[in-house]
């Protein structure tokens, strides 16, 4: 079975606390309507981009206001911390919780967010490669010098690790580990690829990750999409024609182009619910995924229209694809 899930980003035009109560609403609403599972983005310094810092601490306040819900996140930039901190504030989120925190990592973060922490750009990836070693010995329970091991003990979070990545070497890595993969909601093209499906990109990220998958161990695949589901098109599309024109650069396109070029260049499913089962049935990359988990972004939707999309999508799309099972739109 396919479970659904929400993915939360702190992006609206509030202040930071109002931020983090819109996004423990926004969760407490998917738990109600059979959500499995909410993933967060952490982001450092830029308040466009997601304005979260701690995951951890908003995930465990959260886990308060819910009950059943699992809290993930999507991602902890493990490139840029402490992979003991990292593990020791999952274990205890995870104690707080119930047991319901899975640990998303991923080496990217916006580039200017290194030198702050002391970091060079250029060894993300030989920086991240040594911390997830360091990160994984910790939730095993093995020494980490001078006899110390990790405190409280991790449990079963070490079987509840994701990496995410946008590429095949990544899927690799993360099969190997027999971590789970996430799949992002979009991905750059590179030149002569602009035209590409996100599936014919991420096609080559699900097969290195099966590839790599030790004998025994069952694939997780969680791909996220943009998804904005709305009682009206006309509705849908003029929140996307804000939202999309101001982030344009990021999907390569030009801010004055056709909205359906940005909708496309972004991967954006939306409209009605029929319009968006239709949009998401040609996704073939759906067709591995464990889960699906959907985001509004970069669709600029206020907050109540994020409800009633997360209400649609629950009871009206998810069904037609035999996702979620029985819980979707149960409440």
């Amino acid at each position: 079975m396919t479970d659904i899930a929400f993915f939360t980003r702190l992006l609206d035009a509030a202040s930071p606390a109002e931020r983090f109560r819109l996004a423990a609403e926004q969760i407490q609403h998917a738990e109600r309507h059979g959500f499995a599972r909410a993933w967060v983005a952490q982001h450092h310094f830029r308040a466009e981009e997601g304005g979260l810092p701690s995951p951890f601490v908003l995930l465990a306040s959260v886990s308060e206001r819910t009950s059943s819900i699992r809290l993930g996140t999507g991602v902890i930039t493990l490139t840029l911390e402490d992979p003991v901190r990292v593990a020791e504030d999952a274990v205890v989120a995870d104690l707080l919780s119930g047991g319901r925190i899975d640990l998303g990592l991923g080496s990217g973060g916006t580039p200017t967010s290194f030198a702050p922490f002391g970091l060079a750009l250029e060894n993300k990836t030989a920086d991240y490669e040594r911390k997830l070693e360091v990160l994984v010995d910790a939730l095993a329970g093995r020494d980490l010098g001078a006899g110390n091991t990790l405190y409280p003990a991790a449990g079963s979070l070490v079987d509840r690790v994701w990496q995410a990545t946008f590429s095949a070497g990544g899927g690799t890595r993360a099969g190997r580990h027999g971590h789970g993969l996430l799949l992002s909601r979009t991905q750059p093209r590179s030149s002569g690829r602009e035209q590409a499906s996100l599936h014919e990109i991420q096609q080559p990220i699900v097969d290195a990750y099966l590839d790599a998958l030790p004998d025994g161990v069952e694939p997780r695949i969680t791909a996220s999409r943009t998804v904005f589901v709305a009682d009206d098109r006309d509705e849908a599309l003029r929140f996307a024609d804000v939202g999309l024109r101001r982030q344009a650069a990021l999907f390569g396109v030009a801010e004055d182009a056709p909205l359906d070029e940005l909708i496309r260049r972004s991967d954006t499913h939306l409209g009605t619910a029929d319009e968006v089962v239709e949009s998401l049935a040609n996704d073939r990359t759906l067709e591995h995924a464990d889960e699906v988990a959907i985001q509004v972004h970069s669709v600029d939707a206020p907050h109540e229209h994020v409800l009633r999309s997360l209400e649609l999508f629950a009871s009206q799309v998810a069904p037609r694809f035999g996702w979620g099972g029985s819980a979707a739109g149960g409440a």
